[in-house]
Order: structure tokens, then C-alpha cells, then sequence
């Protein structure tokens, strides 16, 4: 069972994408997309769509996880979210079907 997520949003395909961990994915995809907080980056660039999720057993792993992919250029990080989701669809955060 997981019980911390790393996961990418994005604006669109091949647009602006933000890298996070959670706990709560659900909740946490949740507040991005209904812009929960006005002032964040999400927010601000319209980072709305669920493109990429690895889940991890060990908060501490997902999290250095997240640092790793942080310091990754960007040819890297599409490339990662392009081996499972070509197209860049909006993932259910639930069910992890593409919606």
C-alpha cells in the first residue's frame, strides 16, 4: 500500500509542470485544480492536469524522490511523463484511469 506520492501536473502538453509529494493525493490534485490557493504557481500558470504519479510505501522516499526529479532538466522530465501518458491526459488521482 502507498502511502506517499510523487506526482507531476501540468498547464498542458509540453507547458509549464510543477513536481510534488503528498500524502493525500486525492486531496492534494483536489487544491491545485480548484485553485485552492490564488497565489500559488499552480494557480498562477493554470497547472491543472494530473500527467504523471509514482507512489512510494516511505514519506522520506518519495520525498527524495521529489528533490531528484526537481534537479532534472527538463528534457528529462518530459521524457519521464511521456512513457506512461504520450499524450499528457488528466489522470484520475483515484483510479489512475485517464480521464
Amino acid at each position: 500500500m502507498a502511502y506517499a506520492y510523487v506526482y507531476i501536473m501540468a498547464s498542458h502538453k509540453n507547458g509549464t509542470i510543477y513536481i510534488g509529494v503528498t500524502r493525500d493525493l486525492g486531496a492534494r490534485v483536489h487544491q491545485h485544480k480548484s485553485n485552492f490557493y490564488p497565489n500559488s504557481f499552480t494557480s498562477r500558470y493554470s497547472v491543472h492536469r494530473l500527467v504523471y504519479i509514482e507512489e512510494f510505501e516511505l514519506i522520506a522516499e518519495a520525498i527524495a524522490y521529489e528533490k531528484r526529479l526537481k534537479g532534472w532538466d527538463r528534457p528529462w522530465k518530459i521524457e519521464l511523463i511521456e512513457k506512461t501518458n504520450p499524450n499528457w491526459r488528466d489522470i484520475d488521482p483515484g483510479s489512475y484511469e485517464f480521464l
